[in-house]
């Protein structure tokens, strides 16, 4: 559905605790019930008296282990939001802290002050701070389109974004008028940026009686649907693109579907198949 300046409905993703020793002799665990609980793989010792669950995340489980709250690209994709890699998990770590303990998992510190302070025993970092390492963090095509996502999805506010800009260098303001969070995905948001250097004309998400919605209209004439292999994998799927496309064609529209990972790896060959189409045209209608 079209983007209505509300953030769209998600189920967030709740950051869990870590809990000291204290805390859990506190709550009335003794000792020895804590070291059963952990050989039982009920409780996982993070480092040294800290405690998470099993079920907790992996990367979050790795920022307690080196003594950091999961951040950036790394706690993004944790909730959900669009980001076009995390191959590192990304670690805040306290501007005080020491020596970063040794993980076997790559890790990317962030050392920077929080500009929004979590609770004391928080695993990650918040949203909004989590979304500031990411735009600093990758390339700018990258940092629209995550930004894109982090808006529909309601990870921070539009009104919200004047601030986030404000702790950003100069140099990257230019990327708050390529925002668009009507973009149904990454991909999409990737797509539009590509459209723009073209410097086509296009429309988003629009709505074609017989049809449906589609992703992009180009030049009046050109549909684009950014195909991914997560909503167009089965034969039920493909063949409902199938006839949409040529109920789309008896209407006169051309449709191009490249697919998810073209547009964000190789952007060369969608560009090529851009112009390429752009450049010969509509076929002109009989009279």
């Amino acid at each position: 559905m079209p983007w209505d300046g509300r953030p769209h409905a998600f189920a967030p993703a709740p950051v869990p605790f870590a809990r000291s020793r204290a805390d859990l002799l506190a709550e009335g665990w003794t000792g020895r019930a804590i070291t059963a609980a952990v050989r039982r793989d009920e409780l996982v010792r993070s480092r040294n008296g800290v405690y998470l669950l099993p079920t907790d995340d992996a990367d979050l489980r790795t920022a307690a282990r080196v003594g950091g709250r999961l951040t950036c690209v790394s706690e993004l994709r944790r909730r959900g939001v669009f980001v076009l890699s995390a191959s590192k998990v990304h670690v805040h770590l306290p501007v005080n802290a020491g020596r970063m303990r040794t993980v076997g998992t790559q890790v990317f510190r962030h050392w920077d002050g929080p500009v929004r302070h979590p609770h004391p025993r928080a695993c990650a970092v918040e949203p909004f701070d989590a979304v500031l390492h990411a735009v600093r963090c990758q390339e700018p095509r990258a940092a629209v389109a995550t930004l894109d996502s982090a808006l529909r999805l309601g990870v921070i506010r539009d009104d919200e974004l004047g601030e986030l800009f404000a702790h950003l260098p100069r140099r990257y303001r230019v990327l708050r008028r390529m925002l668009d969070p009507r973009a149904g995905s990454g991909p999409e948001s990737l797509m539009r940026l590509l459209l723009r250097r073209v410097g086509c004309s296009f429309d988003v998400q629009v709505e074609i009686r017989g049809v449906g919605r589609v992703d992009f209209v180009v030049a009046g004439w050109l549909i684009i649907e950014c195909d991914s292999e997560e909503h167009h994998s089965s034969w039920e799927a493909r063949r409902a693109d199938l006839r949409r496309d040529q109920a789309a064609a008896a209407l006169g529209y051309c449709t191009y579907r490249p697919i998810a990972e073209d547009i964000m790896w190789h952007a060369d060959r969608v560009l090529a198949a851009l112009r390429g189409l752009l450049e010969r045209g509509p076929a002109p209608r009989r009279r």
